[in-house]
């Protein structure tokens, strides 16, 4: 049995980071469900992450957050990719659907500051 491998289609600059996030939804039967988790890493375009609840390719998700300096940070998000994790969690890649400019500065700002948490340790 040969497994062709999986294309990868991914092009946006995408950087590791564990970021706290807010996760949130609505199940089936309309009931709201909310998780915090944190991110595996983000791109300029979405992120993957770990949550307990069960999500579908296409649900709509809100994730919130801050940026360094404290400013808010929600958006919308489409699941694009799930995967099964360890202990029953789901591993979870989202694209950004609105408003894209948030989290777009969301990235920088947490990149910027990697940066210049990274020259600061080399003093």
């Amino acid at each position: 049995m040969t497994t062709e491998p999986i294309e990868e289609r991914r092009f946006a600059l995408r950087m590791a980071l564990r970021l706290p996030v807010v996760v949130s939804g609505r199940t089936a039967d309309g009931s709201v469900w909310s998780e915090p988790t944190e991110t595996d890493d983000i791109s300029t375009i979405g992120a993957l992450f770990h949550i307990n609840q069960r999500v579908s390719i296409d649900e709509i998700l809100n994730i919130r957050s801050h940026r360094p300096d404290g400013v808010p940070v929600e958006v919308k998000a489409k699941v694009i990719r799930t995967t099964p994790s360890s202990y029953g969690t789901m591993r979870v890649g989202v694209i950004i659907i609105e408003p894209t400019e948030s989290w777009l500065r969301f990235f920088v700002s947490w990149v910027a500051d990697e940066q210049i948490n990274e020259e600061n340790q080399k003093i």
